[in-house]
């Protein structure tokens, strides 16, 4: 992508603005975002459903604005509501298809048994997709953005409406086409299927990527040292003495962002030292009543809300 931007109306502020990024071979890259990030609208744009206002991409070395069919050729697109005729099989799904992908009409019947096995839907394969659940019906989309083996593949949460087990099957899958040497790009509000997936991904806040990297270089760079949750008898009491504690103890370098319950959540600077933490915490556990407590790095689901705030404020 090189500065692509979506305006749909003169003096509006683009719904997506300047984005630039290159997603190689064998790479999973994920999108992240509010609703009415952009995320959606960059995928119509680099997929030839809307037009784009400046900037331009490349698709297998093709321009989407001035080459989109050939470009076509290499993108498979799973968008993010099903677009699917209930009254059509599975496998007549994928033979429109792969009819509609130019595969020779010998090779339609065997390109359907595929995607119908590959997305585990053989007990299906034979039903219309109207009678299909949710998770389903995500299986068979993806499974119709497989077919012709793109190079290119769009992934628009893929996994919404599917259960634990789908999920995790859908993710294998993905693995799979990556390992295959095929780019996927995907967008998710699954902190923990963008952790599960990606090799890098971007958070875009009002149509502008606010930042791009790898998960952990995320991590690194914008979160703010460790999580400390802690549990503690649960009375008001044995609560505010815990959070006299803290204060006194760590002042300002432990910060407090949660509290539910008899749980409660402090943010600790980098500056402040673990061994430190956890020495003073031992010492105090028995006289603060504290059942049990951890440490952890900055999620990537607190990475994400600190760009959600920033969203929300503009």
């Amino acid at each position: 992508m090189e500065s692509l931007t979506k305006v749909y109306k003169p003096g509006q502020y683009p719904a997506v603005n300047q984005l630039c990024v290159a997603v190689q071979p064998g790479e999973c890259f994920g999108l992240l975002g509010m609703n009415g990030a952009g995320k959606t609208t960059t995928f119509k744009m680099l997929t030839g459903n809307t037009s784009i206002t400046s900037g331009n991409a490349y698709i297998a070395g093709h321009s989407i604005k001035t080459d989109i069919d050939n470009a076509r050729q290499s993108i498979g697109y799973c968008p993010q509501f099903d677009a699917l005729d209930s009254h059509l099989t599975g496998y007549e799904h994928l033979e429109f298809y792969a009819r509609l992908r130019g595969i020779p009409e010998k090779h339609v019947r065997k390109v359907a048994v595929w995607g119908i096995r590959k997305l585990g839907l053989l007990a299906h394969g034979h039903r219309c997709a109207g009678t299909y659940s949710g998770g389903n019906k995500r299986k068979l989309s993806t499974a119709i953005a497989l077919v012709g083996n793109p190079s290119v593949v769009f992934l628009d949460e893929p996994t919404t409406g599917m259960d634990p087990k789908a999920r995790r099957f859908l993710w294998n899958c993905i693995i799979d086409i990556v390992k295959e040497g095929r780019s996927v790009i995907l967008t998710s509000h699954s902190m923990e299927e963008c952790e599960a997936l990606c090799t890098r991904l971007a958070i875009m806040v009002n149509g502008q990527f606010r930042c791009l990297g790898s998960i952990q270089h995320l991590k690194n760079k914008y979160g703010h040292g460790y999580t400390l949750t802690l549990r503690v008898t649960n009375s008001l009491t044995a609560m505010e003495e815990v959070r006299r504690f803290m204060e006194n103890t760590f002042g300002s370098a432990a910060s407090l962002q949660e509290q539910h319950l008899n749980q409660m959540e402090y943010q600790l600077a980098p500056s402040l030292s673990l061994a430190m933490v956890f020495q003073e915490l031992e010492r105090a556990r028995q006289m603060l009543s504290i059942e049990d407590y951890s440490v952890s790095q900055t999620t990537l689901d607190q990475v994400f809300i600190s760009f959600a705030k920033i969203d929300r404020k503009s």
